[in-house]
């Protein structure tokens, strides 16, 4: 596979990956427990604090940058940092266990686009 082509299906996998968390999110707001529970303050008996907005933020900006930085860094670096990013996310979506099937399901798609990324992008060979 060529290098364009290797870093376009990495990019779509990335992509994959931030549209399974993005519907994840919207399809639990339209749950009225779920509502409810964010109302109080509070998720799964945890305060949401600014700091834990902020970890959030951040935990979705790996996604949206690996998007970037699959499409327009050097192969080399491009690489190493979807191999990176690939290997930290899996242990970052198991931090909030799943709660009922369609996150049981969400999560095992995310993991493994996850694992194909790393795959990919530790057999990606400069050509």
């Amino acid at each position: 596979m060529s290098w364009k082509n290797e870093r376009l299906k990495i990019f779509a996998l990335w992509l994959f990956i931030l549209f399974n968390i993005i519907f994840r999110d919207i399809h639990q707001m339209t749950l009225k427990s779920h509502l409810e529970m964010l109302l109080t303050g509070y998720y799964n008996g945890m305060e949401v604090t600014e700091i834990i907005m902020l970890f959030g933020a951040f935990v979705v900006n790996i996604p949206i940058s690996m998007l970037l930085v699959s499409l327009f860094t050097k192969q080399a670096i491009s690489r190493k940092l979807n191999m990176l990013a690939g290997s930290i996310m899996p242990l970052i979506l198991l931090t909030s266990p799943p709660t009922d099937m369609d996150d049981i399901f969400h999560l095992s798609i995310e993991i493994l686009a996850l694992v194909c990324i790393v795959r990919s992008s530790f057999k990606w060979r400069k050509e």
